[in-house]
Formats: C-alpha cells, structure tokens, sequence
C-alpha cells in the first residue's frame, strides 16, 4: 500500500510471521525474547489501552504556550502575555483560549530537557526514549539498527485485538533535510513494525491509500489471488528463505488483513462524522496547499488529522502518531517571524483542533483508557534573535533551537489532570526542579500503556536492549 506521497504505507506489527516462527523454533518473537514477553504481559502497571501521540515536529515554544515568563525583559517573554486556565493559578499563553479550559485534563512537565539541537536526531530521541549518538554521528533517519519508537514497541507487546493497524502515522512521514526524520518506523523491530501511514484526510476526495478497490476487483476475486499468491509462496519458500521473500509475506499477509477489514474501512470514514463536529474540529477554508506555514499558509490539516485520530483510537489502534507540523515545512521552526506565525498560522488552528479533540474524547469517554501526549522534538531559545543553530534566528522576531529545557504535555489514561511537574528557571532556560530527560519520558509513556520498561528487546543481532532505560515521572505514575 502507499502513502500520497507514493511510499508504503501498509506495514502492521502484530507478531511474528510464519517464516520467521519456524525459522527461530518459536523461542523468540520479532525481537523480543519470549520471556521478556510474557513479563511484558504479566505486568500491566498502567491504565492506557491506547496513545495518541501529537508531535509538534519543528520544535514548539514553550515560552508562547506553557511556560510564560511575564515578569522577565521583553527579549525573553516576547509579546504575548499570559491568560487563567481551568487549573487555578495555572496560566497558558493567550493564544490558546480554546485550550486553556481544558487545562484540568493535563499535566504539564515543565523540566524536561537533553542536549541535541538537531531535529532529526532530537525527533528520534523524543520519539524513542534512546539517545541518537551513533559513534561520532547523530541517527538522522531509521535503519535496522536504530531503535524502534512507541508505535512500533506498542504494536509488538500490545498487539491490536481485531484485524486494525495496531500503529498508524498521520498524515504523511515528517522529513528535513531530504530523509524522513528518526522515530516513526520500525527499526530494529523490522519493516513489518512501520507504521500505517493514512494520509491527509483533510484533502478533498480523501481516500485512505490502499484501501479502495476498483470496481473489477471485489473482496471475493481478492480472497482468491491472496489464495493464489500463497500457494507461490510455500512453493518459491521450498527454493530457500531470504529476508526479502519474509518482507513480500508479511507486506501481503497484512495488506490483506487491513483492505478486508470492515472496522478499518470504518475506522477510516470521515463521511460517518457529523459535520457539525467537523467543522468544531476545523476544516481547510480553502488554503492554497503551496504555500508553507512558516509564509503564513497555515496548518489546514491539523482539524481533519486529530478527528481521524480519535476515530482510530476508538476503533482500538494501539499508537497513533500526529505530525502536526506536517505541512511542506517542519511548521513549529520559527527562526524566522516567530511572533506573527504564532499568531496567525500556528496556535489557532491548533487551538482549535486540541480542544476539540480533548472535548471529544472527555465526552465519548475515552480518556480513562487513553493516554494523550503532547511534545515535540524541544523548545525555543529563552531570548528573542539568540543564535543556536545553522539556520539562526531573526534578531527582531525569530527564536532558534532550544533543548535544555521545555515541556510537555500529558493528558489521560490515569495521568493526574492540572498537575505540573518540575519548573525551569527564570527565563525559562534549564530546569529548576526535577529536571526529566526523554529516556523518562519514553518509561513514563511505557508504564501507563501497561508495558514494564524494563522488557528487554534484542535487534537482528541478538544484542539486548533495556527497552526505556530511564525513571517514569514521579507524579504522573
């Protein structure tokens, strides 16, 4: 299956296929040691029985959206100022007044921080819990070797009750500097643990990709090519086995599964939301689709993707990944015209969309059992016009790259809602209290899905791997 942009897209992780079963004796299972698994299973610490994971890949400011320093000089706490939540004594930046009395549904970490000022590599670190230093090298893009992210992992040890993609991606792969950043595939867990990616269900005519049959070809006459394609199968697999033959069957074999699925083709209909709601989420006003967020053309997506996000974790799909940035551009990286682009492309579609999605989920019930995180790869640098990275900062309106310190967001599944945990400092540089690094992160989101983040993972090589090396929140779990 393919994504619009032409790359697959059908790639499901919910076990072992039968080559690789027979092939190891059925004493491992895609990287996890059998052992570990059963652990895995026999220690549900958390609530969540799903994650919706929005990314606001490109870096958010924390100091225009959570963190505002009102009292600190002009060049750190920048031209908007703060505004009451539903938390008293909580505040939020005024350019989240759809949010901001929805705030008892989060708990904000204000501390976290680490020290890669790379997208790509800091994409991968958030998105993992692992840090990206390869040798000399910062992990730009995913291989076989790098580690898989929550998706995938989820996907592995929590596998979808029903025929659904168990980890889907929205709306497109995230990319810069020509490869897609770091996190959103399988890694070491292999091809068959990439993500489904559903596309932009914003766009007119929206299908999702591989999902449509044409007209000449019913499930029926489908079943029997499948029949037809497995027979080849078992006989090219007496010839000898390669991992290029076990990619064509897992590919296939899950293809099947998702096209003949009646809860996905559901899951992914739009058409069965009342446009009522729709329209509370935000549809695209006709924006031209040339025209990149960071020149004001918007986020026209944001709407659409967060309404079909919450289809898809009602309908049971374990992960599901938000790009929320996804347009031409990482949008979040405000080098340049920071102030205006928060204000006018930026925060109010998002706004916008984030309430509504919260609303929605509070009012179908869904929060108990689903886990909401919001972050991004960091923040933004504490002082306006302050040089962090190679693409510098407007010295009048531009804030650059900043991962010492920022925050975020986490809302359901257990979590306690109107908490903050830790505090950064005055210009909100570096943490003050409780700093919390991405490997915390990652044995946070871990515990409250349930998943013990001390299984142990093994990639191709057998190599073991701790799978969240770090300490869940104290306060959230």
């Amino acid at each position: 299956m393919l994504s619009l942009s032409g790359r697959p897209s059908a790639r499901l992780c919910s076990g072992p296929s039968r080559r690789e079963f027979l092939r190891v004796g059925g004493l491992s299972v895609g990287g996890l040691a059998l052992p570990m698994l059963l652990a895995a299973e026999r220690k549900p610490n958390g609530r969540a029985k799903s994650c919706l994971l929005i990314f606001m890949d490109g870096g958010p400011s924390h100091l225009e959206m959570w963190d505002l320093k009102p009292d600190a000089p002009v060049e750190i706490r920048g031209e908007f100022g703060p505004i009451k939540s539903s938390v008293p004594g909580i505040t939020v930046g005024e350019l989240l007044p759809q949010t901001a009395p929805l705030m008892h549904h989060f708990a904000q970490v204000r501390s976290v921080h680490h020290g890669v000022n790379d997208h790509n590599a800091g994409s991968y670190y958030m998105l993992t819990g692992r840090s990206p230093a390869d040798g000399s090298k910062l992990v730009q893009t995913d291989s076989a070797t790098t580690f898989p992210p929550f998706g995938a992992v989820a996907a592995k040890l929590k596998p979808a009750a029903k025929p659904i993609p168990p980890y889907v991606l929205l709306p497109e792969y995230q990319w810069n500097n020509g490869v897609d950043i770091g996190g959103q595939k399988g890694g070491f867990l292999g091809a068959a643990c990439d993500p489904f990616v559903g596309g932009d269900p914003s766009l007119k005519g929206y299908s999702v990709p591989g999902l449509d049959l044409s007209a000449d070809l019913p499930l029926d006459r489908m079943g029997q090519r499948d029949d037809l394609r497995g027979q080849l199968d078992r006989a090219i697999g007496t010839l000898g086995e390669s991992p290029a033959t076990d990619r064509m069957d897992v590919f296939r074999r899950k293809a099947v599964e998702v096209i003949t699925s009646p809860d996905t083709r559901a899951a992914f209909d739009l058409g069965r939301e009342p446009q009522k709601l729709r329209e509370r989420y935000g549809l695209d006003p006709g924006i031209d689709r040339s025209i990149e967020a960071r020149k004001f053309g918007g986020l026209p997506h944001i709407g659409q993707t967060f309404l079909l996000a919450r289809r898809l974790i009602e309908a049971g799909v374990r992960l599901v990944t938000v790009m929320t940035g996804r347009r031409i551009d990482q949008a979040w990286d405000t080098h340049r015209d920071h102030f205006g682009l928060m204000k006018k492309s930026l925060c109010p579609p998002f706004d916008r969309a984030l309430s509504a999605l919260m609303t929605d989920l509070a009012d179908r019930k869904l929060l108990d059992d689903t886990l909401v995180v919001v972050m991004g790869e960091f923040g933004r640098t504490p002082k306006v016009g302050q040089v962090t990275s190679n693409a510098g900062a407007s010295k009048k309106d531009g804030r650059d790259h900043w991962p010492y310190c920022y925050t975020v967001l986490f809302a359901g599944g257990g979590v306690p809602g109107g908490a903050v945990i830790g505090s950064s400092d005055a210009t909100a540089a570096h943490p003050k209290e409780n700093p919390v690094t991405p490997e915390d992160v990652a044995a946070t989101i871990y515990t409250l899905l349930g998943i013990d983040p001390t299984t142990e993972l093994r990639d191709g090589q057998d190599k073991p791997y701790t799978l969240a090396p770090g300490t869940p929140i104290k306060g959230l779990v």
